[in-house]
């Protein structure tokens, strides 16, 4: 019996994974909304305050996660998870797993309560990424603390660039892997042969739509900013 988790902001095209392990016949939970979420959802995004409590703000884009990795973990936490994956948990089936993209803000004690489960990272070009509204544009809405900004796309590249942080700062679990949302669509097959050697199990080929990739190129104001330039870098999104 395999566990697996999806890691990744909102609108970085979890969705598309998320589908793609419901339709390879992984159980994703007993009630799921358009985006293939796991839901309701309300525990989940109370565990998150409840962890946001113990990060530290050293300003600007910057924050200290490293209480996180050596404290105890909140009891009240487990509980809030445990019913949020109840339907999960309890299942039997073969393969299993969950999508919210508010389990990125909660990485590090996920890791912790589930360090041998199957973890998919997903990124996507944050320019395309924060185009859209998502409930993790406000990160105050979680409890997380951060610089406020008046600037709609600046509010949601932070919010990007604090998940980044978030998950470069935990531990790397056991079984880690790593996938852009553009190699998924622009050449979905490979892809889908790196992860099915990674999940060990065959993988289901699902309608991807290529002109997702690049939108914030056409727009005529750019959603780019110098903070996430090291990540794209990294990212392979510039040279």
């Amino acid at each position: 019996m395999s566990l697996i988790t999806i890691i990744g902001r909102g609108h970085s095209g979890t969705r598309a994974i998320s589908h793609t392990l419901s339709e390879s016949g992984v159980f994703m939970g007993e009630q799921l909304n358009k985006s293939n979420d796991l839901i309701p959802a309300e525990d989940l995004y109370e565990a998150c305050r409840v962890m946001a409590r113990h990060v530290r703000h050293l300003g600007g884009l910057r924050w200290d996660f490293s209480k996180l990795h050596t404290m105890a973990i909140d009891p009240k936490f487990k509980r809030l998870v445990g019913s949020y994956l109840s339907s999960v948990l309890k299942s039997t089936a073969a393969h299993k797993g969950w999508k919210l993209p508010e389990t990125t803000l909660i990485f590090p004690w996920i890791a912790r309560m589930f360090p041998d489960i199957k973890y998919i990272y997903w990124i996507r070009d944050p320019r395309d990424g924060i185009l859209g509204s998502h409930l993790t544009d406000n990160l105050a809405d979680f409890g997380v603390p951060y610089e406020k900004t008046d600037d709609l796309w600046q509010r949601r590249a932070v919010s990007w660039k604090y998940q980044v942080e978030i998950v470069k700062a935990t531990p790397q679990p056991h079984h880690w892997f790593i996938c852009r949302f553009e190699d998924f669509v622009l050449d979905q097959d490979r892809t889908l042969r790196r992860l099915r050697k990674y999940l060990g199990f065959k993988l289901a080929k699902i309608p991807v739509k290529p002109e997702a990739v690049g939108r914030w190129k056409t727009i005529p104001e750019k959603p780019d900013f110098d903070f996430l330039r090291e990540d794209l870098k990294e990212h392979g999104y510039v040279t």
